[in-house]
C-alpha cells in the first residue's frame, strides 16, 4: 500500500510539474522568461503554490526547466520531422522550412520561443544565459552539419564558406519570425522561403538543380 501510495505521489507531482512547464513556454515565448512567477503558474492553473515551488524551488530553477521544456518542443516540432531525410541539400532545405513552418504554425505563441527570450537574457550573464546560449550553438551546430552534409554529397561547392551561410541561413529565419510576429502578417515566411533558396542556389553546385526548385502549388 504504500508503495501505490508512493507511486501515485510521483504521478501526481510529475503530471503537475508538466502542466506548469506547458503554461510557462505559453507565458515566457510571449511576455519573457521574468514574466514568469510561482503565483501567476499556480494561479493560471488552479494549483497551490507550495505545490508549484516544490515542484522547482526557485524562479531561476523554474525559468531554466522552462528553457529545457522549450527545448524538447523545439526539438520535436523542427528537428522530428527532418530526422528520415537523406542527407545533402534535401535536408539541407527541409531543416530550414522545417523551421519556418515551426514558428509559422505557432508552436509557442510568441513565435520563435528562444528568439524572444534570447533578446530578454542575451546581455544578462548567469545561468539562464548559459542555457540559451547553448541551445543557441546547439541549433546552429546542427544547421552547419547539415550543410556540411550537403557539401560533402556534393550539393553544395567544396569552396562554400559554411559558417556564413548557416549564418545567413539563420538571420533569414529569425527575421521572418520577428516580422511575422509583430506585423502579425504570414508574409516574410513567403519571402524568406524564397530567399532560403537563393541562397542555398548561390552555393549549390549546380544551381538548377530541382531539389532547390520554389515549391509547386
Amino acid at each position: 500500500m504504500a508503495g501505490s501510495t508512493t507511486d501515485g505521489r510521483v504521478l501526481r507531482g510529475e503530471e503537475t510539474r508538466r502542466a506548469v512547464l506547458r503554461r510557462a513556454v505559453e507565458i515566457a515565448s510571449v511576455e519573457g522568461l521574468d514574466a514568469l512567477s510561482i503565483g501567476r503558474l499556480a494561479t493560471d492553473l488552479g494549483l497551490s503554490k507550495s505545490g508549484v515551488f516544490a515542484g522547482f524551488g526557485s524562479k531561476e530553477e523554474l525559468q531554466l526547466a522552462t528553457v529545457r521544456a522549450a527545448r524538447r518542443i523545439f526539438a520535436d516540432a523542427v528537428l522530428t520531422p527532418v530526422a528520415d531525410v537523406a542527407p545533402g541539400l534535401t535536408r539541407a532545405r527541409a531543416l530550414c522550412e522545417s523551421w519556418l513552418a515551426y514558428s509559422e504554425a505557432r508552436v509557442f505563441p510568441g513565435g520563435c520561443f528562444f528568439y524572444e527570450v534570447g533578446a530578454e537574457f542575451d546581455a544578462r550573464p548567469g545561468a539562464v544565459r548559459d542555457a540559451l546560449a547553448a541551445i543557441a550553438r546547439e541549433w546552429h551546430d546542427v544547421l552547419h552539419n547539415t550543410l556540411a552534409e550537403a557539401r560533402a554529397t556534393g550539393g553544395l561547392r567544396p569552396d562554400t564558406d559554411l559558417a556564413d551561410l548557416t549564418f545567413a541561413l539563420i538571420a533569414v529565419l529569425e527575421t521572418a519570425n520577428a516580422q511575422a510576429v509583430l506585423l502579425d502578417d504570414p508574409t516574410p515566411y513567403v519571402r524568406a522561403g524564397r530567399l532560403l533558396l537563393r541562397l542555398l542556389r548561390a552555393d549549390a553546385t549546380d544551381p538548377a538543380d530541382p531539389l532547390l526548385s520554389p515549391a509547386q502549388g
